[in-house]
């Protein structure tokens, strides 16, 4: 099957929706498909106001419909909201295609944090975007919920999952020599340093030991003066970061805003408890509802306290940690995706139906 991929994120950019992207074309591809991806870097690009290390494409309208003309797609996937999105989105609705469409990032929540703009208006602009998407996948059951209540329509539940030969599992906490000699235990934060990742909890946060930062953002450079005796190490290699992950103790994930939060799992697989906020992305990846309907925890703690939450983590075996990441996997992320597409065309029914999910816990997408 032919796949145009359209997205306002790409490398070499970093945070979890590029990550989730590029994993799946690699399972995409590995699958047998033909994926052809639609991205900033092929195009004229300007800086995001106020998000330094995003650039996003300047009037692509007619080179992506150059682009899309040529390739003619059996099934059109846009995943971001931005410039890219929306020419993609005119370009379907223009020539009749159907296409599905992605909700990886609560970007109205960011928006009220950083300009004060009303949920109620980005949410209103979030569900035009969305509107003729003829599946919009979501990937955690929180948020799909979520955004019923606020009047999208065609969800579909997806997943994530997470590279476990990348981040391979230690039973025990390894040492990492560029850190040196470091006061235990390591709270590790990975992400990045902005508003939208609530880092300044994880900071400010009372806890023994030694706290470590990696990742970069607009809010680095305040945030090192405030806080000269964190350990600040910038943006990292996967490879050296998976070493990262096995030298923390736990690692502390607060941000309210992720609708899943990947590198909880990529900590989880180097066998690193998680303590996180009960909200939508750590209720997925950690939480279980019990019997009497409190949420559990797998691989890690949930609390409102996130210092309470870094306490309870740190009990939890490394090994409990390791099983839970082992749940998601991105060939089963990929089958579930895979089977949400749609025809653009009536053409590309056969091609559709030879993609038809494996796994029987997932019902397939009917054509639209």
């Amino acid at each position: 099957m032919k796949i145009a991929l359209i997205s306002d994120a790409w490398a070499p950019q970093v945070n979890g929706v590029v990550t989730t992207l590029i994993e799946l074309v690699r399972e995409l591809t590995m699958a047998g498909h033909q994926v052809d991806v639609i991205q900033p870097g092929m195009f004229k690009t300007r800086p995001c106001p106020g998000y330094a290390g995003i650039d996003l494409a300047v009037r692509p309208k007619k080179e992506l419909t150059r682009l899309l003309d040529g390739w003619q797609p059996d099934a059109i996937h846009i995943a971001t909201e931005g410039p890219l999105g929306w020419a993609a989105r005119s370009y379907c609705l223009k020539r009749g295609l159907a296409f599905t469409t992605a909700f990886h990032t609560k970007f109205p929540d960011i928006l009220k944090a950083a300009a004060r703009v009303p949920l109620s208006w980005g949410y209103m602009v979030f569900r035009h975007f969305h509107k003729p998407s003829s599946g919009v996948m979501v990937p955690t059951q929180s948020v799909l919920r979520m955004l019923e209540q606020r009047g999208f329509r065609n969800l579909r539940s997806w997943t994530h999952g997470v590279d476990i030969s990348l981040f391979g599992f230690h039973d025990t906490v390894q040492p990492y020599a560029p850190l040196g000699e470091l006061q235990r235990p390591l709270a590790l934060f990975v992400g990045r340093v902005s508003y939208e990742k609530n880092i300044e909890a994880f900071l400010k946060m009372d806890f023994p030991g030694t706290k470590v930062v990696c990742g970069v953002g607009p809010m680095e450079a305040s945030l090192k003066a405030r806080f000269p005796k964190v350990r600040w190490l910038g943006l990292l290699r996967r490879d050296e970061l998976a070493k990262v992950y096995a030298a923390a103790d736990i690692f502390a994930f607060p941000s309210h805003s992720d609708t899943f939060g990947l590198v909880m799992l990529e900590a989880m697989a180097c066998g690193t408890p998680v303590a996180a906020f009960p909200v939508d992305g750590p209720l997925e990846v950690l939480g279980e509802t019990l019997l009497d309907g409190t949420p559990g925890n797998r691989g890690g703690a949930l609390h409102e306290d996130l210092r309470h939450a870094c306490y309870s983590a740190m009990a939890v075996p490394r090994h409990e940690a390791r099983n839970r990441a082992l749940e998601f996997s991105w060939a089963h992320a990929t089958r579930i995706f895979a089977s949400h597409l749609v025809q653009a065309r009536p053409r590309a029914a056969a091609a559709l139906e030879s993609a038809t999910v494996e796994d029987t816990a997932v019902t397939p997408l009917s054509s639209n």
